[in-house]
């Protein structure tokens, strides 16, 4: 599975962006999707996780209520809608496929990645 993230770019604090990420391939469906974020000079961090139907979502504390994860099979894309964005959202972001069972959470489990696109938040 190859995956192209997209949509980043320079938003004021409070605003709003979409990320998309396309995957190559048929089995698209197959995969539990994640999007991670890593800031400068910090770990790459988990962000959310969809389930293989979409039918499961989790999310980070730090973007629950603000984020919202969803997928569309038949276009091979994931989204991750991000509203009321802060400062502390800036980092590049990373979509991933995982095809384990159960939502991972952890950058070590994930079978895919796609290259970041970078969101800056500015105050």
């Amino acid at each position: 599975v190859q995956l192209q993230a997209s949509g980043g770019g320079l938003v004021q604090a409070g605003g709003s962006l979409r990320l998309s990420c396309a995957a190559s391939g048929r089995t698209f469906s197959s995969y539990d999707m994640a999007w991670f974020r890593q800031a400068p000079g910090k770990e790459r961090e988990f962000v959310a996780a969809i389930s293989k139907s979409g039918g499961s979502t989790y999310y980070a504390d730090s973007v629950k209520g603000r984020f919202t994860i969803s997928r569309d099979n038949a276009k091979n894309t994931v989204y991750l809608q991000m509203n009321s964005l802060k400062p502390e959202d800036t980092a590049v972001y990373y979509c991933a496929a995982d095809r384990r069972a159960g939502l991972g959470v952890a950058p070590g489990g994930m079978d895919y990645w796609g290259k970041g696109t970078l969101v800056t938040v500015s105050s």
